[in-house]
């Protein structure tokens, strides 16, 4: 087919040069691939490149601490990927021998690999006749044919691996899927793509009809939550504090932080005051209560909205289980907490 032909001849005039690209090793393509999910190229390539120095083979990973797997993560965000890459890792270095399956279905067993993940490795390492389907993908074809199926829906992404399947040139899964995701990359963007320079802009159906901003069609996103966090960085006669781990389910599972007080809306200092002085968190006497940052940072998740502050809790003698800051930094925090700690409190 003519788009075929056309879109791998752009692909391989204009593909970026990505470190995936330059074997066929499943296991470089499939880090890639979980750390490319939700995040852009220029954000995940130093995390990849951080990930294969520390671990270069899936053995490597499988062997490591998961607060170290965690650290290294540390401001990628969605953490469950961390988590689940390094369940993986084990499962395919001591069941598999370091095997990766060779073929879609079987990677589909793989905990954390789903259609697209299975088929993105299956056709980049084995070139297996299965088409990729992803936002890129999803972008691409339904400006072209104009496809106005909302994406959200449950049938979308069947109708849109149908007639991936039905564009992908026999023997060149590789390639194929690779150039439709770095078009939709590079040239068909979301907003405002350039469709003056574009080779399908006399084929285009959105472009013949004016629809290039209407298309993909997606239903509004899920209703945003705010949560409003208080942190509250204790500080002893040593300058010590406390940390905890998130165990609770939910964002940041598994990360540290400090001692959380959330309230349910959003409160006043003096009201926020009051609980903490009645806080439990430690047995020793509160000295001083003070606010680190007295605008709050607003730190955005796909469905959350985090409003938060940092309190100095200062407190009379040693505390329990007491840290100093350097120990501290070296533990996983979510972004928002470890910028807190670099700027103002290490």
């Amino acid at each position: 087919m003519k788009f075929s032909k056309t879109l791998i001849q752009w692909y391989l005039q204009n593909k970026r040069d990505l470190p995936w690209r330059n074997d066929i090793n499943p296991y470089t393509i499939w880090l890639s691939e979980i750390m490319l999910q939700q995040t852009r190229v220029a954000q995940g390539l130093p995390y990849f490149l951080r990930f294969t120095s520390a671990f270069p083979t899936v053995f490597d990973l499988a062997n490591a601490e998961e607060e170290e797997v965690l650290k290294l993560w540390q401001g990628l965000g969605y953490y469950s990927r961390a988590r689940n890459l390094h369940k993986t890792a084990k499962q395919i270095a001591f069941e598999f021998n370091g095997e990766f399956p060779k073929n879609y279905s079987e990677l589909l067993h793989l905990k954390g690999i789903g259609d697209y993940t299975a088929a993105a490795i299956a056709s980049f390492a084995y070139n297996e006749n299965v088409p990729v389907v992803d936002g890129n993908v999803f972008r691409v074809l339904s400006r072209y044919f104009d496809v106005e199926t909302d994406i959200a829906s449950s049938g979308a992404k069947k109708e849109f691996i149908q007639l991936a399947a039905e564009l992908l040139p026999k023997g060149q899964a590789n390639i194929f899927n690779q150039a439709i995701m770095e078009f939709g990359a590079l040239q068909c963007v979301p907003k405002n793509p350039d469709c003056g320079n574009c080779i399908f802009n006399d084929s285009c159906l959105a472009l013949q009809k004016k629809k290039v901003a209407q298309l993909p069609v997606k239903s509004k996103k899920t209703k945003v939550t705010n949560r409003y966090f208080n942190y509250l960085v204790f500080s002893d006669e040593t300058n010590k504090t406390i940390i905890c781990k998130r165990i609770q389910k939910g964002i940041w599972h598994n990360l540290y932080e400090f001692p959380l007080l959330e309230t349910e809306k959003a409160a006043s200092d003096i009201a926020v005051l009051n609980l903490i002085k009645n806080q439990s968190f430690v047995t020793n006497a509160v000295q001083e209560v003070t606010l680190f940052n007295s605008i709050p940072i607003v730190h955005k998740l796909s469905h959350q909205h985090l409003t938060i502050k940092f309190w100095k809790v200062k407190v009379e003698g040693a505390l329990l289980n007491g840290i100093d800051c350097e120990s501290a930094s070296n533990f996983p925090f979510p972004i928002v907490v470890y910028k807190f700690i670099e700027k103002d409190w290490l």
